[in-house]
């Protein structure tokens, strides 16, 4: 929980900017890994405020305004928050800011809400692209270099037996990239979130929305589907896996809704060509989140994420076989 100091320095910045209405209230809402979120009431409106601290994506200080601009092409989507005004600089808050849309709801439930987290990808995957984004055309190969980025970060990495077993598996998936490359050449590409856990999606009885969208690529759509029914996702915040049924009930909501006239057979093929691409990734992430947890002065700290990084890590080859 942030300190008072904290709460009146964001207080004292929304009245220099002027972005909300006086009087309002700074409350903590809630932390990711790279990003800081605070509510914001001013009389019946409510606000996100959102302070970035670090980039996935190797964008620096333009963290923020990148993010920004993702949320400006979706805004008529209806499924994300709608963002209201950006301050892409460091000063004074320590990291770029970004106002948007507060949306009330609850994380979703994989037993409850498949086919709700569908019509949310049907309306993401189906909006119009914008310019100046990051591309992953490829992205079978383009997940692989991302990967072998995050494994060799730092170089002094304690944990050599794990860094050896997802190294293995890197070269799996490369060779995965070169069997799978035709499958997605003709491919048309859309704006995908690529971080698409339970805890970011927000499910209301009138509305389903996904949030957080500092790691939005330009890709094809199965890097989201993909995401979306791995284990290393589902049980990011849950202790779901998703059974062969409960994938066939998501994706077909999806493909109705989607993309009706693609043959079935080739989105569900697809679609696991990428689960098998974003275990690599997933491990990837953890192998480098638990050096910054464990031997740097890291700014966001959340115990159970890095709970959740040791038990995956803990158990590479289990993870490794739950997509066969």
């Amino acid at each position: 929980m942030p300190d008072t100091d904290r709460l009146e320095q964001i207080q004292q910045f929304l009245t220099d900017t002027g972005w909300v209405s006086s009087p309002f209230r700074v409350s903590f809402l809630a932390a990711g890994e790279y990003n800081a979120n605070y509510l914001i009431e001013s009389g019946a409106r409510q606000y996100v405020l959102r302070i970035n601290h670090g980039s996935q994506l190797g964008l620096g200080d333009d963290q923020i305004a990148y993010e920004y601009q993702v949320l400006t092409a979706l805004a008529d989507s209806g499924v994300t928050p709608k963002p209201l005004a950006c301050h892409p600089r460091p000063d004074p808050l320590g990291g770029g800011v970004l106002l948007m849309e507060f949306i009330p709801g609850e994380p979703l439930d994989y037993c409850r809400d498949l086919e709700k987290a569908a019509h949310v990808f049907a309306r993401i995957h189906t909006v119009s692209v914008p310019d100046s984004l990051i591309v992953q055309a490829d992205p079978v190969s383009d997940i692989a270099r991302e990967s072998y980025g995050l494994l060799h970060r730092f170089s002094d990495h304690p944990l050599t037996k794990e860094k050896e077993q997802i190294l293995a598996y890197y070269d799996t998936v490369l060779a995965l990239a070169e069997t799978t490359r035709p499958l997605f050449d003709a491919e048309p590409l859309c704006l995908v979130n690529t971080e698409v856990n339970s805890g970011n999606f927000l499910i209301s009885p009138d509305r389903a929305c996904l949030v957080d969208w500092e790691k939005a690529v330009v890709s094809c759509r199965y890097q989201d589907l993909g995401h979306f029914m791995v284990p290393t996702t589902t049980l990011w915040k849950t202790d779901i896996v998703l059974s062969r049924k409960d994938r066939h009930r998501f994706l077909s909501a999806y493909h109705q809704q989607a993309c009706p006239d693609m043959p079935f057979d080739d989105l569900a093929e697809k679609s696991h060509v990428m689960e098998k691409t974003i275990l690599l990734r997933a491990l990837s992430w953890c192998f480098m989140a638990w050096y910054e947890y464990t031997q740097t002065d890291r700014p966001i700290r959340n115990p159970d994420t890095f709970a959740k990084i040791q038990q995956y890590l803990s158990d590479i080859p289990c993870i490794l076989h739950s997509v066969t």
